[in-house]
């Protein structure tokens, strides 16, 4: 097959979409000790009575994450792929994805889009020192982000800006700023809070990320045009695996890692031909006549 860096190179992407290829295999293969449990799908239907339910697929297997980008004329080209045993987080996939895709375009990616399972400060760190965006949706697990005035301070639940304590490393290596209740830091001014927290003596607070991309993370406006057209451009990592899908590569018969990751690259180089394909019958073919006026 053709180097796929010479359609890149008259094609570059702006945007890297990221995705997942389920890889699993029904059962606990022998013989196979890297081979994990985790979840393929998960659904929430509704009872009768309004309550939620949730339904999840459990499956040993491996999973291949993908960075694809997509071009208006030829298509969609894959980049990097990575595979991992079916428990890792989607996460994980980031850096070990992000830096072949690198490699293959010879610089960083302007933009990254990718669903709200990547929503953390270090994916959007990538995209800093290209001024791009991680349009990536905020992921709701744990506290919402809190409103900040206008240079930037977190507010408590009263709507005072909070004032900045201490500097700590995160556990996930985020160097970050926590700010303390106004009533009571740096002294206490009297001034009373319904807040629990105030009532336990030491009031609210609250830590800010440092870095770039954590503060790009917490103040992109997910609703404007540009993130929007970014994020749209995910749908490029979907049509992968539903080609990856077709070839009937869902559920490979192999039982160990490498076959795995080798068996699943087979569709990604079958994509790329398909885009040097169309990008040299495209380029071969005759430009359109235009009536003189």
């Amino acid at each position: 097959m053709t180097d796929p860096r010479a359609f890149l190179v008259e094609h570059p992407p702006l945007v890297l979409e990221l995705g997942f290829r389920p890889a699993p295999d029904p059962r606990d293969p022998r013989g196979d000790p890297a081979c994990r449990l985790g979840v393929k799908r998960s659904t929430n239907q509704e009872r009768p009575d309004g309550s939620p339910t949730v339904r999840k697929e459990y499956l040993w297997g491996y999973r291949t994450g993908l960075v694809s980008a997509t071009d208006s004329r030829d298509g969609d080209v894959v980049l990097a792929e990575s595979t991992q045993p079916f428990n890792q987080a989607d996460v994980t996939y980031d850096h070990p994805l992000h830096q072949p895709a690198v490699t293959t375009l010879g610089k960083p990616p302007t933009h990254v889009a990718a669903d709200a399972a990547f929503d953390a400060w270090h994916v959007d760190q990538t995209c800093v020192p290209g001024g791009g965006i991680a349009a990536i949706p905020r992921n709701r697990r744990g506290q919402p982000p809190p409103e900040r005035d206008e240079p930037g301070r977190p507010r408590c639940a009263k709507g005072l800006a909070m004032v900045p304590r201490a500097r700590f490393t995160h556990e996930d290596g985020d160097r970050a700023l926590r700010h303390g209740c106004p009533p009571r830091f740096p002294v206490p001014t009297g001034q009373l809070c319904e807040d629990a927290h105030f009532r336990q003596g030491h009031g609210g607070s609250t830590a800010i990320t440092l870095a770039p991309g954590g503060q790009m993370r917490a103040t992109l406006d997910r609703q404007a045009d540009a993130f929007k057209a970014s994020y749209r451009q995910r749908t490029s990592a979907e049509r992968i695996n539903s080609q990856a899908t077709a070839l009937g590569i869902e559920r490979p018969k192999v039982r160990n890692a490498n076959s795995v990751h080798r068996l699943n690259t087979l569709p990604s180089l079958v994509s790329n031909a398909r885009a040097l394909q169309r990008a040299r019958r495209l380029n071969a073919a005759p430009a359109p006549h235009r009536a003189c006026c």
